[in-house]
């Protein structure tokens, strides 16, 4: 049964659905799958095999019974170890949570529950999701399995790398800055940033927050879709939700994309193109400019062209810094000497705003966004890099320089996604290539659509996943 951790997780669903195959069988491979390869990586932090049999088992008892199982039955998940969950671990990733157990579900835990989902453990994060480089002082670092020296990013990279590995069809994540793109583009798999409201966020300090989204990470467009499919939908506890139904995203995905036109924001000059203070690493550049014409063959239109985002680095500095304020403020005051030193900084940042200050980002933003929109009036969909440097080693906490370029903040390096966050447009991360290092990288393509048009980005990347078959090069210790 071992060959059933790479099929497509749709394919698996439904087959147990026919009964062809045992929900139990499909877990305990995963399960297999785990015991083999996470103690090379250390994707899956807690780890519930007996739970997850027996969940499958009662999947079973119930497809027997002809009980409507769920669109999802007997396929297992891992929650992001930010992701609350009733009766399991959750850490946050901090030593000052190194023992909670929450009383309650996440909104994406119910609901992926209802589908059928089987609860296998928890992913991997860093301390707070602060970064893209998946350590913590609860459980260490999780490596990338293309290379273990180096980083698998984050702040989803425990769920990226148990995805990449087999370990899980597809997983959970969320992204503030980059955390469901910067994985996928380091692990070659599909990572998701949604439009906000797509998938509701409750519990959640402040429900009416737009910068942080939940999304799917899946090893294809297809199946990160099929995720979607679950976890997307309204929710009256998150009054941002996005009225439209999650059942959409089964769609099939074919597009035909003659004369669909694409903006192409060029970074082959070392940096992105109108914008210097984005530099980019030329392995980078090199893998993502050649993959230009795959968007040609495909009959698209493509211009050199990219949106004017200034202001996008203050935004998202000023924003980020007072989310950080509104959620973990209090634990500064009692905690600080157990809190990470970039954590600390972030929350201090944000009490050092003033009013005007904050006004003006805001502000800001909605300059940005209409900027944004009247941009992609113009072209169907923009493509860039998802981040600015490959993955980078394991023992670096982030990237201080990019090509001799000293960089003003730990996440200075994720610059190209945290400014697609700013304007609120949905974006996907989509296997393109791997550098021409001794030991070759994963690299990615950010693929952003139209502000609400999740299923048009990933129907783009489904037509540029098929055209370059990237995604199917598995980690080597897979």
């Amino acid at each position: 049964m071992s060959g059933l951790v790479f099929d497509s997780a749709r394919a698996l669903a439904a087959r147990v659905r026919k009964r062809e195959l045992s929900s139990e069988e499909v877990v305990r491979a995963f399960i297999a799958q785990v015991e083999r390869v996470n103690p090379k990586v250390n994707a899956i932090v807690t780890f519930l095999p007996e739970r997850a049999i027996a969940e499958a088992r009662e999947i079973d008892r119930r497809l027997a019974r002809g009980e409507d199982v769920g669109p999802l039955a007997g396929l297992p998940i891992a929650y992001k170890d930010m992701i609350v969950t009733r009766g399991i671990r959750t850490t946050f990733g901090s030593p000052i949570h190194a023992d909670h157990v929450p009383d309650t579900d996440h909104a994406i835990v119910e609901r992926l529950r209802a589908a059928g989902v089987v609860t296998l453990g928890k992913t991997n994060t860093p301390e707070f999701a602060a970064g893209s480089q998946t350590f913590n002082p609860v459980f260490g670092a999780t490596r990338n399995p293309y290379d273990l020296t180096r980083t698998c990013g984050g702040s989803s990279g425990g769920a990226a790398v148990a995805v990449a590995c087999g370990m899980l069809p597809f997983a959970d994540g969320s992204d503030l800055g980059g955390s469901l793109r910067n994985p996928g583009n380091f692990n070659n798999v599909v990572g998701l940033r949604t439009t906000p409201g797509r998938v509701p966020y409750w519990p959640a300090t402040d429900v009416w927050a737009t910068l942080s989204v939940l999304g799917p990470i899946a090893r294809t467009v297809e199946d990160a879709a099929f995720l979607l499919s679950a976890m997307a939908g309204p929710d009256p506890r998150s009054p941002i939700s996005i009225t439209e139904p999650g059942e959409r995203f089964a769609r099939p995905l074919e597009r035909d994309m003659k004369g669909v036109r694409i903006a192409w924001w060029s970074s082959a000059g070392g940096c992105l193109a109108g914008a210097d203070a984005i530099p980019v690493d030329a392995r980078v550049s090199r893998v993502l400019e050649r993959q230009r014409s795959v968007w040609e063959s495909l009959g698209c239109v493509v211009e050199e062209a990219h949106p004017d985002l200034r202001g996008a680095d203050e935004v998202f500095h000023v924003l980020r810094a007072l989310s950080f304020v509104q959620r973990y403020q209090d634990l500064l005051a009692k905690h600080r000497e157990r809190m990470k030193d970039t954590v600390v900084w972030n929350i201090e940042q944000g009490l050092a705003l003033d009013a005007p200050r904050i006004a003006r980002a805001m502000a800001l933003r909605t300059d940005i966004y209409g900027r944004m929109r009247q941009f992609m009036e113009r072209y169907d969909f923009l493509a860039l890099p998802v981040n600015q440097v490959p993955p980078f080693p394991l023992t670096q906490p982030y990237p201080d320089a990019i090509n001799g370029v000293a960089l003003a903040s730990y996440i200075d390096w994720m610059k190209s996604a945290y400014y697609i966050t700013v304007t609120s447009h949905p974006a996907i991360s989509v296997p393109a290539g791997f550098t021409d290092d001794p030991v070759p990288l994963p690299v990615g393509l950010q693929v952003v659509g139209r502000y609400r048009d999740d299923f048009g980005v990933l129907q783009a990347a489904r037509a540029f996943e098929g055209a370059t078959r990237v995604g199917e090069r598995r980690p080597p210790i897979a």
